[in-house]
This record gives C-alpha cells, structure tokens and sequence, in this order.
C-alpha cells in the first residue's frame, strides 16, 4: 500500500460523522477537486480507485441524507449523486394537510442541507465562494476533504512531493488563500487542463498531514524525515573527512617527492636538524596529517609550524 493510501485509509476513520457542519465543508472539499465532473446543474460525478475513499465520500453523502449509487467502471469506484440545497419534500407532502404553512415551511428548513451557500455551479463547473473568515475548523475540513478528493504525496523515503488538483483556477486560488491561514506555503502550477498545488519542503508536508487530522502519518512522516536527515549528515561527514584525507594524501606524497629529490642530489644531510626531523617523520608516516606530525617532533609543534618546515623542503628541491 502506498504512503497516499494509507493517509486516505487512516482520515476514512475520522469519526468526525456527528458533527453535520464539519461534515458538509469536508464534502465541499471533495465537490472543489479535480476528479469531479458536472452533469447537468445539480448532479456529480465522483471517481477513484481507492475503497478507502469512495467509502468515505459516501459516508459524507449518507451523513447529509444526499441519495447516492455507487458503480464500479474498470479499476474505478464511481459515485453519482445530485447536490443542492435538498429538502425532504415527500415527508412535507405526507403531512401537507394536516400542518399549517408557517408549520411546513419549519419543516423545510430543519431537513435543508445548506451547501450552495458556501460554493456555486456556472458551466458545469462547481466554484468556492470566499469563505475566509469560516471558522478554521472548517477550514481545515474543506483541505481534508479537498486532499481525499484528488490529493496525492510521494513515499517520502523517495521524495518530498504533496500535490492537489483542483478543477479551476479559482478555486486554486481560495485554497492558497486558507492555506495560509494555518502558515502553510504551497506552490502553484497551472497548464491548460490543469490546476494543482504542490508542496515539496518536507517542514511544509508535515505541517499540512497535521492539518487535516492525519497524526498517524505525520508521526511516520516525521520518522522517515528524521532519518533521512541524520543519514544525509552522516554521508556529509563521511565526504568531508573522505575530501581531507585525499587532500593530506596528495600533500603529502608532493612532499615526500621533495624529500626524496634532496636525498637523491645528496643534500639531505645539509638540511637544518629541524627540517631533516620533519622530514624523516614524513617519510615514516606517509598518511598522518600536520597535526598528528607536530606531536611526534622531539619538541612539538603546531599545524602552522610543520607546513612552514615541510613548505621550506619543498622551496630548497624545486631550486636544485
């Protein structure tokens, strides 16, 4: 299963199903998405092929007595249903004469699912109506909603990529908008067919899975980043000190050849005791840096001291 599936999987148990207001802003997210489709005025097409998801649109459309029929289309669970302001007006017509108007209309308004308030239907495309100053709590559904609708993120062992598609660029907008309420940067990307937001900063990621409920994948999350992290730091020291004992072994077989051709023009012995120290050290301990030579001197010296001598040996053999 992937890192996408088992978000959806784990916000699918969200039981937040009490609460009809969180309920309605989660579906609005799913209606704002890029894999809804308009028929007509009132009616939507909804496809997926996660279980986890359709189950959980549907539970949202139940929840808010939306009549609905689940279909199966290839590797696809497809939900059609109409949308709107829905009135229960069979259970009005059943009891029309025996209630007054002002008693009707009462009735009306109790089973009214108010949801065109918030978002609206031009050419068969759904837009978000600025709802900014909502509380957050709705806020927040709307994203979860939105991120099960058509929301996807890379295993971040690999990568660190969320992404979102949205149906317009509009709405694209609105969702920049809220979220950055919560402090939560995103990027935009728009092509002719396409409008998404996308995030890539693992701190970003983190923050959004928090967000919209998912505290179980943002522990993985967090663990995988954790890692990774301390893995990166771990290779860069390996190539720092891999860098510096390549840079010392280079040094130090130049300076070998400097040595060797004093004593091969037979001006070894001539070399001041200080030099000559040095430079049999560096003969016996072809690998050992400025620092580990220093303290095997009869009288030792610091980093800065040897590189004189050793740079002074080198001067006398390019002279000869």
């Amino acid at each position: 299963m992937s890192f996408s599936s088992d978000i959806k999987q784990e916000l699918n148990k969200t039981s937040n199903l009490a609460n009809k207001e969180l309920v309605k802003y989660e579906l609005i997210g799913y209606l704002i998405s890029g894999n809804i489709d308009v028929i007509g005025n009132n009616k939507i097409k909804f496809s997926t092929e996660s279980d986890y998801n359709i189950n959980r649109f549907s539970k949202l459309l139940s929840n808010l007595n939306i009549n609905h029929q689940i279909d199966i289309v290839g590797k696809n669970f497809v939900i059609t249903a109409k949308i709107g302001i829905l009135n229960k007006i069979e259970e009005v017509v059943k009891i029309k004469d025996t209630v007054k108007i002002e008693d009707e209309n009462k009735i009306k308004n109790e089973n009214k699912i108010e949801i065109l308030d918030k978002i609206e239907i031009k050419q068969n495309t759904i837009y978000l109506k600025d709802i900014t100053e909502e509380k957050q709590e709705n806020l927040k559904s709307i994203i979860r909603g939105l991120f099960l609708g058509a929301g996807s993120i890379n295993n971040p062992e690999r990568k660190y990529h969320l992404e979102i598609v949205l149906s317009n660029i509009e709405n694209m907008k609105k969702i920049v908008k809220i979220l950055g309420i919560f402090d939560i940067k995103v990027k935009t990307l728009e092509t002719q067919n396409k409008y998404s937001i996308y995030i890539k900063e693992s701190e970003e990621i983190s923050k959004f899975l928090a967000l919209i409920g998912a505290s179980k994948a943002v522990l993985k999350f967090e663990d995988i980043r954790i890692q990774k992290q301390m893995r990166g730091k771990v290779n860069r020291l390996v190539n720092c000190e891999t860098a510096n004992l390549n840079k010392t072994i280079n040094a130090s077989i130049e300076q070998i050849e400097a040595i060797e051709k004093i004593q091969k023009a037979g001006k070894f012995n001539k070399l001041d005791d200080n030099l000559k120290e040095i430079a049999i050290l560096r003969l016996e301990n072809p690998d050992m840096s400025l620092i580990d030579l220093g303290k095997k001197l009869k009288t030792p010296i610091g980093k800065s001291g040897v590189n004189y001598r050793l740079k002074r040996i080198m001067e006398i053999a390019k002279n000869l």
